[in-house]
């Protein structure tokens, strides 16, 4: 007979504690707003989908008892019934830059308040084989409908010789496909800014221009351009960036090494930060030596020093009327928007009379 009074216990051994966690409390289901509610599982799936063969006192029972359970639908099973995702895909070839990363924050923003989801395909490159694929895993999603965000020409070449089989739109400024486009006028934002300048008092201005292939960048330097031969003022061909911070550090050192300029438009506000670091750097004052100006209107803009004048672009409007416009295709409606929204100049400190 074992004598378990003196039974060793080996100390290598850990006796497990008994578990502290909590029972799990399952999510309540369409059948417990059913019971709850009084009516069968397909009122309560009716009410979800609006069908109009539901009384009004029973609809509203029904969103009381929801409310109170905190009832949340199953977005698969409601699919499943309606045979509607109610998703927005998005193709985006750039959201780590800020005009992107803001348009999508406003899309889904928008989306949401509609009731509909959004779904994001982030491509690396703006190769054809790229575009192909972030297009088919966003109809794998059964999305109702597209919005493009690609800063670039060749995508949208690309796009074009692809089959497209939802409504879609694009955020981009070409002028291509006007029944699909909806952008903030970036050439009237560029005039303004350079108009601003020239207003001022100075004749002698470069324009740091972003990258080449970039769409935005092309009409900011054409809306430069524009203004600057619309008022007679001599031009000096724009400086190609990369919209970084380092670049417009260290093309604003090398501007001033020569210094035959007393003015310089940005074509966004990070490459404008760099170019008043290097400005600060060399010992001189903005705007007392240099003006700057530059073109997004980032959240930190008003905080440079000084703080920065610059072009606002309204990313929240941009983002209620591109899903309104889309929604309108989805749903065979008149399209609210079409067009292009007009940015707004930001007049802060950054901007003074010419020294020379």
């Amino acid at each position: 007979m074992c004598d378990r009074e003196h039974a060793e216990i080996d100390p290598e051994v850990t006796v497990p504690e008994p578990s502290q966690e909590p029972p799990r409390v399952r999510a309540p289901s369409i059948r417990d707003v059913a019971r709850l509610a009084g009516v069968s599982h397909q009122t309560v799936s009716r009410v979800l989908n609006n069908h109009p063969s539901i009384r009004p006192e029973t609809k509203q029972r029904v969103l009381d008892v929801m409310a109170d359970l905190q009832y949340k639908p199953n977005r698969a099973a409601r699919a499943l019934v309606t045979s509607r995702s109610r998703t927005i895909g998005i193709l985006s070839a750039s959201s780590t830059h800020y005009g992107p990363a803001s348009s999508i924050a406003a899309i889904e923003a928008a989306a949401r308040e509609s009731g509909y989801w959004v779904s994001t395909a982030n491509i690396e490159s703006s190769d054809a084989g790229s575009i192909a694929d972030g297009l088919a895993h966003l109809r794998a999603q059964g999305i109702e409908g597209l919005v493009v965000i690609a800063p670039q020409v060749r995508v949208f070449d690309t796009l074009a010789q692809l089959s497209i089989d939802v409504p879609y739109v694009t955020l981009q400024s070409t002028g291509r496909d006007p029944q699909h486009t909806l952008s903030v006028d970036q050439i009237s934002g560029a005039r303004k800014a350079t108009r601003h300048l020239i207003e001022r008092g100075h004749r002698l201005i470069y324009h740091l221009a972003g990258p080449q292939d970039w769409i935005e960048a092309e009409a900011r330097m054409r809306g430069f351009l524009d203004e600057m031969g619309a008022q007679d003022v001599p031009t000096t061909a724009p400086i190609l960036g990369d919209w970084t911070a380092e670049f417009g550090f260290h093309a604003g050192r090398e501007l001033l090494t020569v210094r035959d300029f007393t003015a310089i438009f940005a074509s966004n506000d990070q490459m404008a930060l760099g170019v008043m670091h290097a400005i600060r750097d060399a010992g001189l004052e903005i705007p007392r030596d240099v003006s700057v100006i530059g073109f997004d209107d980032i959240p930190e803009a008003a905080h440079f020093w000084p703080p920065l004048t610059t072009v606002r672009q309204d990313f929240a409007e941009l983002g209620r009327r591109c899903v309104a416009l889309l929604l309108g295709d989805i749903d065979s409606a008149a399209p609210e928007y079409r067009g292009t929204l007009e940015p707004e100049l930001i007049v802060r400190d950054s901007v003074g009379a010419p020294a020379f």
